[in-house]
């Protein structure tokens, strides 16, 4: 009978200091990006297909369980503020419901059943995109509403952080992010955490971009909804237009505090209504908008 190896280089955590501890998991992390890159081209493959999607009126629809759902309702979350997407354009579906974002019902994981149930009340199309998220790529309730996902037509992807897995088996494209053993062994909202929410962010700004809800660097399409929110709107039209702080708060009250309505207005010189007519012919595409003569 061969006889099993301990590993004898693991780090004792419990008896290292506040510093060390932190330089071996900093050490770790560096690790990621990494990671990310090599998967870059099925990324990138996945950018293409969701924004083809929501492009087309269907919806980006996130699966997950634990901190994989916690992470992708947090991406759903950040785009209408960001991109002023509508909240039915990006979802998320999680084990538990939306319970499960304050506290941990692990136990909700663990039947594909209950993935393909909650799925479907969302009643996924041939237009939509469902992208299953887990750190094991082998989570039950994620690999059920894959699937189902799947019969019922959709486009499916797979965020997984490790090889041969049935999510990657299940979906249409996989984007393995190998980030390998945690520090904190089975930790998963570590290096996989962060590899899955490097990768979300890469899948939603991509998408955006794509569709022109951004110009060039700026957050074209930002909500005007606080003190913060509205500097920030004058600083990009200051940028994007070049227009002295005066005339882009004019721009932006008469454009009734939409910052891409406003920016159409100071680049073409249109009226609101005209921008907003433009804008909507060109499905948000703030560039197109401006450039359409």
């Amino acid at each position: 009978m061969k006889k099993k190896t301990v590993k004898q280089d693991r780090p004792a955590l419990d008896t290292l200091s506040a510093l060390e501890i932190a330089r071996i998991i900093n050490r770790e992390d560096k690790r990621v990006a990494g990671a990310v890159e090599k998967a870059l081209p099925h990324i990138a493959q996945a950018i293409d297909v969701i924004a083809e999607a929501l492009g087309k009126g269907g919806r980006l629809i996130y699966v997950g369980a634990g901190t994989s759902g916690r992470l992708a309702a947090l991406d759903a979350a950040e785009c209408p503020p960001t991109f002023n997407s509508s909240p039915k354009d990006v979802q998320f579906v999680i084990a538990g419901g939306t319970r499960a974002l304050a506290g941990a019902v692990e136990a909700g994981e663990d039947a594909g059943y209950t993935g393909r149930r909650d799925l479907a009340r969302l009643r996924p199309r041939r237009k939509d995109v469902v992208v299953g998220i887990a750190a094991s790529g082998n989570t039950r309730y994620t690999v059920g509403a894959l699937e189902h996902a799947r019969s019922k037509g959709a486009r499916t992807i797979a965020v997984v952080c490790v090889p041969h897995s049935k999510l990657g088996g299940a979906a249409e494209i996989e984007i393995l992010v190998e980030t390998g053993e945690e520090v904190l062994r089975g930790s998963t909202r570590m290096k996989a955490g962060t590899a899955q929410k490097m990768v979300l962010n890469l899948l939603t700004t991509g998408a955006m971009a794509r569709m022109g809800r951004v110009y060039g660097d700026l957050m074209a399409n930002v909500q005007i909804r606080n003190l913060k929110l509205a500097e920030r709107g004058l600083a990009i039209l200051e940028e994007a237009a070049g227009a002295d702080r005066r005339k882009a708060a004019r721009a932006l009250k008469a454009a009734g505090n939409e910052v891409p309505v406003a920016l159409i207005m100071l680049k073409t010189g249109l009226s609101r209504a005209q921008a907003r007519q433009r804008l909507k012919s060109t499905k948000g595409n703030v560039r197109a908008a401006i450039e359409k003569a």
